[in-house]
């Protein structure tokens, strides 16, 4: 499937940063994450597969600090996509690797030319557990 410039170049820019960016398109759908993301989610992205939006809560055990449940919804990533501006937050992930790590995410919209709204990209960092 052939993807917009914009959300191209994003993807080539991401590969450059040392802070882990994941980036999903217009539907929610996992589009890339970065080699830095790899090892915070404890998955690599070719063992990924298909991921919307929605799913991330529930493949990655997300939850609020607390040990609450947070929903998909509110999610920085699905919030910056649906709302079309910044969120940010703090929550616990389960990661693919089982190890539990407490994660500060911004999320922001993706525009392309033309107002055209593309997906949302999240990036995000680890703070050690206590």
């Amino acid at each position: 499937m052939t993807q917009p410039i914009e959300l191209i170049l994003l993807r080539q820019w991401s590969t450059y940063q040392a802070i882990p960016v994941w980036i999903i398109d217009i539907n929610g759908d996992l589009l890339f994450y970065n080699e830095a993301a790899e090892a915070t989610l404890g998955l690599r992205y070719e063992e990924a597969g298909a991921i919307h939006a929605s799913e991330m809560a529930d493949i990655f055990q997300t939850t609020a600090l607390d040990g609450s449940a947070i929903p998909s919804e509110n999610l920085p990533i699905v919030i910056a996509l649906r709302d079309r501006h910044p969120a940010h937050g703090e929550l616990r992930i389960k990661a693919g690797d089982g190890v539990a790590r407490h994660l500060h995410i911004t999320a922001f919209p993706v525009e392309g030319l033309s107002d055209r709204h593309l997906g949302a990209v999240a990036m995000f960092w680890e703070e050690p557990i206590p």
